[in-house]
């Protein structure tokens, strides 16, 4: 098992993959806590959608993905925002709407431009081929940027996340930080969707702030849990890919399962002995 893990680092590839995933699993984990709590988690399977959609666009026009994806997932952020605060289509139903919409256009997009099934499932389910050098460049930048963003902010984004009146009571600009988180998680997802797919990314953005939920309380305590199992559950999921040539972003989501599990278990049995 070593000595093929081993093997597995030797191509570079992998090494890409591994670099832009742990990124976007430590990203996607700290700003998961805050919508969650917010019930906005699946927002970020909106706007994978929507990302589906531009890589779509972006492959007819030959263009490069993340350059075309990350503007218009952005603007689909904030329209989600604005829509969701003012239209009376609410929650479900407008994320529903923009979901299967931006999925559709994608699909006929991409089979009238190229007609390859194989592109499909990639940016639906994730390839760690679909990561080249160029992209590995700009993940790493916008995933350092928006770290430094959700620390120096990080007493707002509390702040807005627990209690937006009492925020607002207090000179906190709410709309201006709802409008940060989105556009963080905006450019989070587009990052992630090469790697997991437009049909999974949300699993990165959901499932380490339940798991960490199970058993932490405190907020600080939720996100650090919530970073660190994103991260591990990323690395045995992008190994257990290489080992049995399955999908990547299935193999993490399957951690990420079999790691909510394990947390489950754990939280009932300490509830049980207090």
């Amino acid at each position: 098992m070593l000595e093929i893990i081993t093997e597995m680092f030797t191509f570079t590839f992998i090494l890409r993959a591994f670099v832009v995933g742990v990124l976007v699993a430590l990203c996607s984990s700290l700003l998961g806590v805050s919508l969650v709590l917010k019930r906005y988690s699946m927002i970020g399977d909106s706007l994978s959608h929507v990302g589906f959609g531009a890589l779509a666009i972006a492959t007819a026009l030959h263009q490069a993905p993340l350059l075309v994806a990350i503007p218009i997932v952005v603007l689909a952020a904030f329209f989600v925002l604005r829509l969701s605060e003012n239209s009376k289509i609410k929650g479900d139903a407008m994320l529903a709407l923009i979901s299967t919409s931006s999925l559709a256009i994608g699909v006929i997009i991409i089979s009238l431009s190229t007609g390859a099934n194989t592109d499909v499932y990639n940016y639906m389910f994730g390839s760690i081929l679909a990561i080249s050098t160029s992209d590995v460049v700009l993940s790493v930048s916008l995933s350092a940027i928006i770290l430094v963003l959700y620390i120096v902010f990080y007493k707002r984004i509390f702040s807005v996340t627990f209690d937006e009146n009492f925020a607002r009571a207090t000179g906190t600009k709410v709309g201006l930080y709802n409008m940060l988180i989105a556009l963080l998680t905006a450019i989070t997802v587009v990052l992630g969707m090469r790697l997991m797919g437009a049909l999974l990314i949300s699993c990165l953005i959901i499932f380490p702030a339940l798991t960490s939920m199970r058993i932490c309380k405190k907020f600080i305590s939720v996100t650090l849990c919530s970073a660190i199992i994103s991260v591990i559950c990323f690395l045995i999921g992008m190994c257990s890919s290489y080992i049995y040539s399955t999908p990547s972003g299935a193999s993490v989501v399957a951690a990420n399962i079999f790691m909510f599990i394990i947390f489950w278990i754990i939280g009932k049995i300490r509830k049980t002995n207090e």
